[in-house]
């Protein structure tokens, strides 16, 4: 696997708090299963661009807002890798203000079967208020050969629904690595990139339905030295659809 790919592989895991199976008065199950065109994360395709199918189950808290839960998908970083499973653990605490303000506090652990040298942590924190979300996520340790390579990636999101029973979701977010690990054509480095989505959903017969429009600010080259294709960095329409159990 590409080590700075690896790093890469961080799902947006902000957990839902919608609650869907009360199993007593205090804990509610919650579980989602997806297929998506591809799987995309801070911008870069975690399959080459090929589909994905995606599993999150957590268990919360109703009195305190503790939650705890694990996420997985397919992935394929080519190259010769075996890896072919994400698997991250997650544990966190949602503390809402308001009917508008909340806040999410967590911690998510990356691991990759049959490459366990490139699992990873990192913590978040998510503030949303009015539909307006701020949040930063920090790793130091997300590049297996180099333990001091830490990374922060920000964001600031707005989510609201538009007519004909669609939702609308906005994102722009900023990957920052301690040290350059991108290299262009004319062999200049920079350590960060930005990228972002804008997603359509609609719920329908059961099912969450949706598209999204994902890119980054990395050329082909710079995706390619780092990423190993270059076209994983660029410009897509990702559609999924889910189903909350």
């Amino acid at each position: 696997m590409n080590k700075a790919r690896a790093a890469l592989a961080v799902a947006s895991l902000l957990a839902s708090h919608v609650y869907a199976v009360e199993l007593n008065d205090e804990f509610v199950l919650d579980a989602t299963f997806s297929v998506l065109s591809q799987y995309r994360t801070r911008g870069i395709s975690q399959t080459q661009n090929d589909p994905a199918m995606q599993f999150d189950g957590m268990l919360s808290s109703k009195t305190t807002g503790l939650y705890l839960g694990t996420w997985t998908s397919n992935v394929d970083y080519g190259g010769g890798s075996n890896v072919r499973q994400e698997l991250d653990y997650y544990a966190g605490w949602y503390v809402p203000f308001t009917q508008d303000i909340n806040m999410d506090l967590g911690y998510i652990k990356y691991t990759y079967k049959r490459g366990n040298e490139a699992n990873f942590s990192e913590t978040y924190g998510i503030l949303t208020a009015y539909g307006f979300k701020v949040a930063a996520q920090y790793s130091e340790n997300a590049l297996s050969f180099d333990k001091g390579q830490s990374t922060m990636y920000t964001w600031v999101g707005y989510e609201t629904d538009i007519p004909y029973g669609l939702k609308l979701n906005a994102r722009y977010g900023k990957m920052d690595f301690k040290d350059p690990v991108f290299f262009s054509a004319d062999g200049t480095t920079r350590q960060l990139y930005h990228e972002w989505e804008v997603k359509l959903s609609r719920l329908y017969s059961g099912l969450n339905w949706a598209v999204s429009y994902v890119d980054t600010d990395l050329s082909k080259q710079e995706c390619y030295n780092t990423i190993g294709f270059g076209d994983a960095c660029t410009a897509a329409l990702v559609a999924s659809v889910s189903k909350k159990f």
